[in-house]
């Protein structure tokens, strides 16, 4: 019944167009509530997150990043890998969305050949589609356990080319936005919606002050999965270490240093390279399930996916995305704002990120608590996948029943967000990974 009053809320009238985009953005990866059908995310990890061109992943090829955190996640519960009934991963920069890879990083973990793998390319959001992929498929009966995950690697590849495109985008306005770099679409916001330096200076402090506190307290240790690689130094001496902490964090970092950064795309605009997320490498993965299979094989419920969304926006306004796409994830869940005790918002850049948090009206204390992609890096095709496993540690840690919202803005004009149930410490099961996410 309470399915029926959710979508019977998307059709009351919004104005001429709100209920098919509503009902157009909903629908990926929902889970019906109190059943043995709930999609249930069973567990996650990530790796450190590494300076792209610069850090200890520079020399690291995305498949064995990805392996480590394929593997890590299934051993963690004691899962077969044969067990799955697919893998999905998050990925932009790779040719063909990195498909060639994950296969490779697939039979790297040890995993079966009878056990498929595909990639998905929704830009930033790449990670989270990967897990909302993976959710519709438990949804609709085709699989009972899958894994999803995401992996970029910043330093072996660059947003380049956009590809063969038609010469009549020119003659479309919208067509054509989807053209326009990332950092103009930052400075719109910024100009749009009256988004000052100053307050882009501060957001980004707080990310970095945030993740500092949260890195130093030892909050990322139970996430990170150690990765040991090697590294060639600019004399061509090769070394090896292992690597367990975020790199792109700034211990140092002020509020008068920031603000004596110079514009990085237009000679008068405001974002800059201290108030913009890090290109960075990095890998996560989340292993999801229904419900009853998860509970006959005796693994632990972490949380309960409770619906997300999709949505289109402005391409040369793109940052603006989650501000539509939570509310319309909440929507589907049947919850509101205020139900919401953390939010995980993608520091794409902080110009975008703080209009978001200020238009939907949200306490800055529920955003971003371990500080955010400013802070930590941004590896396109892994962020949305970090995110919920950021997440859902942080609602673990506070060891009581909450909800969390993961989301993000999408290059071309999108905005996506998911919304999860953490069940509190009381009613987790079963499983070998009580302590951690």
């Amino acid at each position: 019944m309470e399915r029926l009053k959710v979508i019977s809320g998307h059709l009351l009238p919004r104005g001429p167009s709100e209920p098919l985009r509503v009902l157009r953005s909903c629908g990926s990866g929902s889970s019906v509530p109190g059943t043995g059908e709930e999609v249930v995310v069973v567990h996650g990890r990530r790796t450190a997150i590494g300076k792209a061109k610069r850090g200890s992943f520079k020399d690291t090829t995305p498949d064995e990043l990805l392996s480590a955190v394929m593997s890590a996640v299934l051993a963690d519960v004691g899962l077969p890998a044969a067990r799955l009934g697919d893998v999905c991963v998050g990925n932009v920069l790779q040719p063909g969305a990195g498909a060639l890879m994950a296969r490779v990083a697939h039979f790297l973990s040890g995993f079966p050949e009878t056990v498929p793998v595909y990639t998905v390319n929704r830009q930033c959001s790449s990670g989270l589609q990967a897990l909302l992929n993976i959710a519709g498929a438990i949804r609709s009966g085709s699989i009972e356990l899958g894994l999803a995950c995401g992996v970029e690697s910043m330093s072996l590849r660059s947003i380049g080319n956009p590809g063969d495109l038609s010469s009549r985008l020119v003659e479309n306005d919208k067509a054509r936005d989807c053209l326009v770099p990332m950092g103009i679409t930052s400075e719109n916001v910024a100009e749009r919606f009256g988004v000052s330096r100053e307050k882009q200076d501060a957001f980004a402090l707080s990310s970095q002050l945030k993740a500092a506190q949260a890195q130093n307290s030892g909050r990322f240790d139970q996430e990170i999965v150690p990765v040991t690689v090697s590294v060639t130094d600019e004399s061509g001496r090769e070394s090896r270490l292992q690597v367990r902490k975020d790199e792109g964090i700034r211990t140092g970092t002020t509020l008068d240093g920031l603000s004596r950064l110079r514009p990085a795309f237009k000679p008068d605009g405001s974002t800059t390279a201290g108030n913009s997320s890090q290109v960075s490498d990095g890998a996560a993965a989340v292993l999801l399930g229904r419900r009853s299979a998860v509970e006959v094989l005796g693994l632990p419920v972490l949380a309960v996916l409770r619906g997300s969304a999709v949505v289109g926006v402005p391409p040369d306004l793109m940052g603006i995305g989650p501000a539509v796409a939570i509310p319309a994830a909440l929507r589907q869940a049947g919850l509101s704002l205020d139900d919401i005790d953390v939010f995980e918002i993608n520091e794409a850049f902080a110009s975008q990120a703080l209009y978001c948090v200020e238009k939907l009206g949200l306490p800055l204390e529920k955003v971003n608590p371990n500080g955010g992609a400013i802070a930590l890096g941004h590896p396109l095709g892994c962020t949305g996948a970090r995110q919920v496993v950021t997440l859902l540690n942080e609602l673990r840690r506070r060891g009581r029943r909450a909800y969390g919202v993961v989301s993000m803005c999408i290059g071309t004009g999108m905005g996506a967000a998911a919304v999860f149930e953490f069940p509190g410490p009381q009613r987790e099961e079963g499983g070998r990974v009580a302590g951690r996410t």
